[in-house]
């Protein structure tokens, strides 16, 4: 059961229930409380260092296994989340869900996951404690942050190109 079924409805004439959507306020307080236990939980974790990203990463030399721990503690975390959700058309704020993405590995797939492993293992930062290294203040990670501004632009432009129809 969703908030739209917990929460509050309104009768109109025809008797008919109509859940309430929970406020703009409430949704955006709840996304960015989200957000600061999720940068935290990556600051805590050292995800957001450089150093020990690059540490887990050399597997060849002095390997740090510790982010192994904390990727399995978040899928243990989110993995019950993902399985309630499947089959939902709203989250528990009433809003809606996207559908799930295609399953097909494609060469676009196999494209962006090296572009974003080699991003990764270059510079020691995924997109989401790029952010948080940005809000730390560490200017390496604006760099990377910019870079992968443009590179989401350059994919959207030739998104954009491709799916034009013809002159």
């Amino acid at each position: 059961m969703g908030w739209s079924e917990m929460n509050a409805t309104s009768m109109p004439a025809n008797g008919a229930a109509t859940p309430r959507r929970p406020s703009r306020a409430l949704r955006l307080l709840v996304a960015g409380l989200s957000g600061l236990v999720f940068g935290w939980g990556l600051m805590l974790s050292g995800m957001a260092n450089p150093a020990k990203v690059l540490g887990f990463l050399d597997i060849t030399g002095r390997w740090d296994p510790s982010l192994a721990l904390v990727m399995g503690g978040a899928i243990a975390v989110a993995l019950p989340a993902f399985v309630w959700v499947r089959g939902r058309q709203a989250s528990v704020l009433g809003e809606p869900l996207p559908a799930p993405p295609a399953q097909g590995i494609d060469r676009r797939l196999v494209g962006g996951s090296l572009l974003f492993g080699a991003g990764w293992g270059l510079a020691g930062y995924c997109p989401g404690p790029a952010l948080v290294a940005v809000g730390m203040g560490q200017g390496s990670a604006v760099l990377l942050v910019l870079g992968m501004l443009a590179g989401m632009a350059v994919v959207e432009l030739l998104d954009r190109r491709q799916s034009a129809p013809p002159a």
